[in-house]
């Protein structure tokens, strides 16, 4: 009987985790879906263009980051090439030196200095804000002219202020706000994947390939036409 009552008391607490969670998501819907498309936007638009989008980081956001930039440099959901997408957490080399020689507010910042390009992303994730290595990360990539795009919770509305796309998960509990970045990450993940490489995308290639192919045919036969007539007025 213990045991049926134990079993019976976890079971109510997983069900109230998993409607607290629920709920959350239901105001994380409402609350971001335009923004998200915002960084959609600015993910596809850094794509297209041949530059890298940088995640960064720390703790349960570094294992975020981590997890977000695989959904790019492996798949999603759609069978296609890599993308360049980098967590600058992942070299434990680098962290280390630059954290033992410059102190570890620059561990992430350091890096962007020696990889960041303008036009590049920055998707910085913190979910109070009040990350120092991150901040700092976020003053580098503006001076590189990067876009930044910053995750954070209702805590860190001081910290979103500094990013050009804020997705922020509008709840104070650490727990909830991870999860509301897992979810936005998923979201733009997928946006940007079938932007690039979803059948709209694929018809759009086809077109603009069909159309040059059209002109080429087009420019052969208007610059030989002139030339067969020449030869039917000398004969």
């Amino acid at each position: 009987m213990a045991r049926t009552r134990a079993r019976t008391g976890l079971e109510s607490l997983v069900a109230r985790t998993l409607r607290e969670s629920a709920r959350a998501a239901a105001r994380l819907e409402r609350a971001v879906t335009a923004d998200v498309a915002l960084a959609a936007a600015a993910i596809t638009r850094c794509f297209a263009e041949g530059g890298t989008v940088f995640f960064c980081g720390n703790g349960g956001s570094a294992a975020d980051a981590q997890h977000l930039a695989a959904e790019f440099s492996g798949r999603y959901l759609i069978e296609r090439p890599g993308l360049p997408a980098v967590a600058l957490h992942a070299n434990s080399s680098a962290v280390t030196a630059i954290g033992n020689d410059y102190g570890y507010d620059q561990v992430f910042s350091r890096q962007l200095e020696g990889m960041g390009q303008p036009g590049d992303v920055l998707v910085a994730i913190t979910t109070s804000g009040g990350s120092a290595s991150v901040r700092r990360a976020v003053e580098s990539a503006h001076a590189l002219g990067m876009t930044v795009i910053g995750m954070t919770g209702a805590k860190g509305r001081a910290f979103a202020a500094l990013c050009d796309v804020a997705l922020v998960t509008p709840h104070a509990l650490t727990p909830h706000v991870q999860e509301g970045h897992i979810m936005m990450g998923h979201a733009f993940c997928r946006v940007v994947e079938e932007a690039l490489f979803g059948r709209a995308a694929q018809s759009a290639a086809a077109e603009r390939t069909s159309k040059r192919t059209s002109k080429r045919t087009s420019k052969r036969t208007s610059k030989r036409a002139p030339a067969r007539a020449g030869r039917k007025a000398r004969s």
